[in-house]
């Protein structure tokens, strides 16, 4: 019971790291391999907020807030330059943002890992089994957001404008949708999302380094791949499924050190029966 809700509590992390992914990719057409960095900004915005006012939930707003400036600001200096450019340009410059916030990191707070103290909720016991309450509340906060995410994408204006950019960019142009602003906001969401998802990884694991968010970017984006790219709810189940996989990989003894590579042989796996991921939709281009 316990590594299963650890394991509901790390894919609810991955899966707001992968909707960030998927969201940008299924608007803007691009890989932002930055996105992983972007958490690594978000915990030391908490750090930095926690050494100068000592208050923990100051700290998640200010968090949210550098986060979603500074995934405004990388779109609008680093991607929009390249909206016509060809993909490869774009990744390389994706990649090259990433080692630029890591190495600003580094020269700011130093290489050397900085241990965090967040508040204790403690532990709760649900029959024989005692969970960490922070668990609970990962699933429980994540959950709101990722449902709160759908709802907007599929009620409020600005999601229908997200999802007609998403379809066909051009048409959505010339039906009056501001397509720049509709890229723009994605980053802003994606970007708010890694805040969030900074926290929950800082919640388990309280330390930070400037390179902290490169393997969550990675596996997130695997989760990503593997619901589907571009897809909102593949994003959620890939990022669950991803959780779950190395919970119980990391609790049996004699897989736990092969866990990384198991779970990548599970997106290889996926890609080869299903190309398009679990939950991907097939495109038809018209020649």
């Amino acid at each position: 019971m316990s590594t299963i809700m650890d394991g509901l509590s790390l894919g609810a992390i991955y899966a707001l790291i992968a909707l960030g992914y998927t969201m940008v990719y299924g608007i803007a057409k691009m890989l932002n391999f930055a996105h992983g960095d972007i958490i690594m900004v978000g915990a030391y915005a908490i750090l930095t907020s926690l050494q100068l006012t000592g208050n923990p939930y100051l700290a998640v707003v200010v968090s949210i807030v550098v986060c979603t400036a500074s995934g405004v600001i990388i779109e609008r200096l680093a991607y929009k330059p390249l909206r016509g450019a060809s993909p490869l340009a774009v990744l390389i410059t994706a990649i090259g943002v990433s080692f630029f916030l890591q190495a600003v990191a580094q020269l700011i707070y130093g290489s050397k890992s900085q241990s965090i103290s967040l508040p204790d909720f403690g532990k709760v016991a649900i029959g024989d089994v005692k969970i960490n309450v922070s668990t609970i509340l990962t699933l429980v906060i994540g959950g709101v957001i990722m449902t709160a995410l759908t709802l907007f994408v599929k009620k409020t204006r600005t999601g229908r404008a997200m999802q007609a950019v998403s379809e066909d960019k051009g048409a959505a142009l010339l039906m009056g949708v501001n397509v720049n602003r509709i890229i723009m906001v994605t980053f802003a969401i994606g970007s708010m999302l890694a805040a969030f998802a900074s926290l929950f990884y800082l919640m388990q694991i309280p330390s930070i380094t400037p390179t902290l968010g490169s393997m969550p970017g990675i596996k997130a984006f695997t989760a990503a791949v593997i619901g589907g790219i571009g897809s909102i709810p593949g994003a959620m189940l890939g990022g669950v499924l991803l959780g779950l996989i190395e919970k119980i990989c990391l609790s049996i003894p004699k897989i736990a050190p092969y866990t990384t590579s198991i779970e990548f042989s599970l997106l290889i796996v996926i890609l080869l029966v299903k190309p398009i991921g679990l939950l991907g939709k097939k495109i038809r281009e018209k020649v």
